[in-house]
């Protein structure tokens, strides 16, 4: 059930809406928990199994968590200081036990179905560089819908319940819509059980606001991602499957255009995930903030897939931050090092961690490990030359801030990014690498003259719709840099601007969009992590 179907969107969402509409509020979360139920069942069958585990698993770690919480509340009271600490030290290493035990066991559900194979083919191999025919058997696994998603979701709510951060859910029917809510099962975004929970339980009555301003959103995703991701597949897909027949020009134009159809492609699937949420009433977090404005790699970072970024940073950067060997490091360096490096060498221990994390989590490949060291390398030598830029912008009396300095930066970082990209989107890494070298080596601009990117899997009419879709989408997006959301005072405006421009999106898709029988369906990109 694609999220940019008919079927999706008309037979299901809609369907859903109503019901939700009818039941007392109330019950109306039971009435998103059915939905959601299946929804999933749909799309994953008996595959359903593995949400229950994680989801079973996690209520009664965090019922554990909060009454061994409570117990040494009521504990310590008659204690004496010493007793107390000792007694808190014996709470925290149960607690620990607990919390790791269930973590475990969803990140080596995780771990098994999407990642067996790969590492089973390594161990292979490692064993045929000794000589030993030893052949890991290659299973047939099927990943369950969003496993990697609501896997991060109950794990956060497991590290929070175990930090005290707020106390474990009772109801197990409610922690399972918090994992399976169906907007954002299949690309996020990762939901924080303590700013969703009350939207999705509290039942929410219809305003006209919320109706509108969701159909809004999922226009404008539909836009997003039939008229400019769907098109420029084709465009991508033609030079990425044949790159040795093309030269570095174009070359570089299909890893822009691969930049922008992952854009488009996912952030326009948020933007319809998260305008049926509000349509519900129910606020999903931000996942994109105008990341191609960004004028480092870990700004655009913070503008890119933030609930990603932002789970990463509290469950794994703090993690490893906060743990005893760290603070060892720390201790270390802040005796023996300067004040920079004392600051630089452990936050680049954790910081290294998170990025080789995000690599692997994009799937079981070396591009991917290789892509998130990519982003790590990247931060890092910033960091580390950031006392020389400094340096040299006082001796010059360069603005850093200013408009000038500030292009330079974005086209610097657009072109960090795009090579980033073209290592994503690459099967392999070797042809990343191949990629890259006739990229930087070979320049045939005849190729632009000739036409040849009006043959690569399109005509001029389709790239026409492309061109034209990318400015508005770069209009609206630069207008919401400056503080102007058109999106929100179209939903907010007079009835005779809001309706013509929603039947203006409406008309363009149908119109414009990539489908009939020239076109395939194209799956949406992060569906598959």
């Amino acid at each position: 059930m694609n999220y940019t179907s008919y079927l999706f969107f008309f037979g299901f969402a809609v369907i859903v809406f109503m019901i939700y509409s009818l039941v007392p509020v109330k019950r109306r979360w039971i009435v998103l928990l059915a939905g959601s139920a299946v929804f999933y069942a749909a799309n994953s069958g008996f595959l359903i199994i593995y949400l229950f585990i994680t989801t079973l698993s996690s209520f009664f770690c965090g019922k554990k968590l909060t009454k061994m919480a409570d117990d040494f509340k009521a504990a310590k009271k008659e204690l004496s200081k010493e007793e107390k600490k000792q007694l808190k030290e014996k709470v925290t290493k149960r607690k620990k036990l607990v919390a790791g035990a269930v973590i475990i066991l969803n990140l080596g559900i995780l771990a098994f179905l999407k990642y067996y194979n790969f590492f089973g083919e390594q161990v292979s191999n490692l064993f045929g560089l000794f000589g030993i025919n030893m052949t890991m058997p290659v299973l047939k696994l099927l990943l369950p819908l969003g496993i990697s998603y609501y896997t991060l979701q109950a794990i956060g709510y497991i590290v929070d319940t175990y930090r005290g951060k707020y106390r474990a859910e009772t109801n197990f029917a409610k922690l399972a819509l918090f994992l399976s809510f169906f907007p954002q099962m299949t690309e996020g975004p990762i939901g924080r059980y303590d700013a969703l929970m009350p939207q999705l339980y509290e039942g929410h009555r219809y305003t006209n606001e919320d109706f509108t301003g969701g159909v809004t959103l999922v226009l404008w995703g539909f836009f997003k991602k039939l008229i400019i991701s769907d098109r420029i597949s084709f465009i991508v897909g033609t030079v990425f499957d044949d790159y040795y027949s093309y030269s570095g020009v174009t070359i570089a134009i299909a890893a822009a255009c691969y930049t922008i159809q992952l854009y488009t492609d996912f952030s326009g699937c948020i933007d319809i995930m998260t305008g049926i949420a509000r349509m519900f009433g129910i606020r999903l977090a931000e996942n994109f903030r105008q990341p191609f404005f960004s004028r480092s790699v870990g700004e655009f970072w913070r503008r890119w897939h933030i609930t990603l970024g932002t789970w990463f940073k509290d469950y794994v950067f703090y993690s490893v931050s906060l743990s005893e060997p760290f603070m060892k490091l720390s201790k270390f360096a802040s005796k023996h090092m300067g004040k920079f490096l004392a600051s630089v060498i452990p936050s680049s221990v954790a910081l290294f961690s998170v990025w080789i994390c995000t690599g692997i989590w994009h799937g079981a490949s070396y591009k991917y490990a290789a892509y998130g060291l990519y982003y790590f390398g990247l931060m890092m030598v910033g960091t580390l030359l950031e006392p020389v830029f400094a340096f040299l912008a006082e001796k010059t009396k360069a603005n850093r801030k200013g408009y000038f300095w500030g292009t330079l930066a974005m086209l610097r970082t657009l072109v960090f990014v795009g090579i980033g990209m073209m290592m994503f989107r690459a099967d392999t890494l070797m042809d990343f690498f191949y990629m890259f070298i006739r990229m930087v080596t070979t320049a045939d601009f005849s190729e632009i003259l000739s036409g040849t990117i009006f043959t690569l899997g399109t005509d001029k009419h389709d790239f026409l719709a492309i061109a034209v879709g990318t400015v508005i989408m770069l209009v609206v997006a630069i207008m919401k840099e400056r503080g102007v959301d058109v999106l929100s005072k179209i939903v907010k405006g007079r009835i005779y601007i809001k309706w013509p421009v929603m039947i203006g999106l409406i008309v363009a898709i149908i119109v414009f969009g990539a489908y009939g029988k020239n076109y395939g369906a194209v799956d949406n990109i992060y569906a598959q992590f």
